[in-house]
């Protein structure tokens, strides 16, 4: 038996597979998000370590774990997890959606080596400039830092006792470099750090420790062995067997991926294209990112007063899209524009304009969205024919349909998307047990989603708009 813990932003996953990958059980508990200011996103790290006890306690009662072999970490990346030398926490963790360092993102960018020995732009989001933010802002908590944590490493050192992260998270702090696999120390002392205070890096398949004695006897669990893991994206490609190279998937989620994996490593800052390190040896990936997918419809839902199912029910086919445009950045966006300070926009709203209009440009101003993340991927010479639709959005039919027709390509709708990266843990925690795993293989498939072709041109002539306005709004 194996298990996969995936810390998401609003709720961790845990889900129990055989040896044949079966999903045997699963549970999930809801984590909150507190935003104290414009740009800040933080959560409490002891929450996560509650949310797992909960969790693998839960899985226990369905399901017998006497034989569990290896357990699995995914999480949110990015996050800036500061711990002293008691390995207590010194701060709320800063999460990957919190933009209040884009001043120090942008210092650092500034220095060619960060985008050099990355392979990415320093975005506001990663950690490095976080923990500057901090530096700057809070000097007492800079001083008394004995480590710096990814979030699901964090959770990795209450299991185990351990300071260890692997290589698909680890690339995303604009500390790694990239190509080498390995910690900079150039780039750590350029942010007055070292590697001292960093973790031990191992590959997302290997063993990174053991599930500690005292917490196996108090959950009435085997001492089973705990693999490296990977970064949410990457664990979701290794639950979608998206490894090989031209493989890749559209992720709807909170935020928004368009992930493509690599056969080498092809960095091109410049596109604001995040190029990372893949979950096993010697395999890299490319991610276009934006900060709000789901959490645009769901910031309607709350605008409006609907939810977001009732919001999106009732929507009929796909059509033409309307002259109403609306921009998702309500936290500023990644790829491609870079731009921590730019917010969402409504365009040409008049009288006839309804909360069901609203929601069709909403779920259309995000497919524009991935719609750059297409042609920043295109301009480092990648495209792909087609994709697998992950996360809570690729529940809607019709906002797959939108999608597929703004992109110009397929969307695969797996049978169980909701398990994605809690099983690429999975399967990471077996690799690490040694069991014999695939991790190409994908899953079997629901529906195929194909673009609507009578509809391709009014969807570029709507995304040319789209284009045409941040342009003109993003200096405003």
């Amino acid at each position: 038996m194996y298990i996969g813990l995936d810390l998401g932003t609003s709720s961790l996953k845990a889900i129990a597979v055989d040896e044949a990958q079966r999903l045997v059980a699963e549970y999930s508990v809801p984590l909150t998000v507190q935003r104290p200011h414009d740009g800040w996103s933080e959560q409490d790290p002891q929450s996560w370590c509650d949310a797992t006890i909960e969790a693998l306690r839960a899985l226990a009662g369905k399901v017998d774990l006497s034989g569990l072999r290896g357990i699995g970490l995914g999480g949110h990346m990015h996050g800036a997890t500061l711990v002293g030398a008691d390995d207590a926490p010194l701060r709320p963790c800063m999460l990957w959606n919190d933009t209040r360092s884009a001043k120090q993102a942008a210092a650092m960018d500034a220095d060619a080596r960060f985008r050099n020995l990355t392979g990415n732009i320093v975005f506001p989001g990663f950690t490095a400039p976080k923990v500057d933010w901090v530096r700057e802002n809070e000097p007492d908590v800079f001083e008394k830092i004995a480590k710096v944590l990814l979030p699901k490493d964090y959770l990795r050192l209450f299991l185990t006792g351990e300071h260890v992260s692997e290589m698909s998270d680890a690339a995303g702090t604009s500390w790694l470099d990239t190509g080498a696999r390995d910690w900079s120390d150039d780039l750590l002392a350029a942010c007055h750090l070292s590697r001292d205070q960093m973790p031990a890096l191992v590959e997302g398949s290997a063993v990174s420790g053991q599930l500690r004695a005292d917490l196996a006897a108090a959950l009435g669990l085997p001492r089973c062995v705990i693999a490296g893991g990977a970064g949410d994206n990457a664990a979701a490609a290794i639950g979608a067997g998206v490894v090989r190279d031209g493989t890749g998937f559209v992720s709807l989620g909170t935020s928004g991926v368009l992930f493509a994996a690599n056969a080498g490593y092809r960095p091109d800052p410049a596109t604001a294209v995040h190029t990372f390190c893949h979950a096993v040896p010697d395999t890299w990936h490319q991610m276009g990112v934006i900060l709000a997918a789901t959490d645009a419809l769901n910031w309607l839902a709350q605008l409006t007063g609907q939810s977001a199912v009732a919001l999106t029910q009732d929507l009929g086919d796909v059509t033409a899209p309307s002259r109403t445009l609306f921009l998702p950045y309500l936290g500023g966006e990644r790829t491609p524009h870079n731009n921590a300070a730019i917010r969402g926009q409504f365009l040409h709203l008049d009288h006839a304009t309804d909360a069901k209009e609203a929601a069709r440009a909403v779920l259309q101003g995000v497919c524009y969205a991935f719609a750059d993340c297409r042609d920043a991927l295109a301009a480092t010479g990648t495209t792909l024919p087609r994709a697998l639709a992950m996360g809570g959005g690729a529940k809607s039919d019709h906002w797959l349909e939108m999608m597929a027709t703004t992109l110009g390509f397929p969307l695969d709708v797996p049978e169980a998307g909701d398990f994605g990266a809690a099983l690429g843990a999975a399967r990471l925690g077996m690799m690490a047990a040694g069991a014999s795993t695939d991790i190409a293989t994908q899953p079997p498939l629901a529906k195929t989603i194909a673009p609507n072709t009578d509809l391709s041109a009014a969807m570029a002539d709507g995304h040319g708009r789209y284009t045409q306005a941040y342009s003109i709004l993003k200096d405003l």
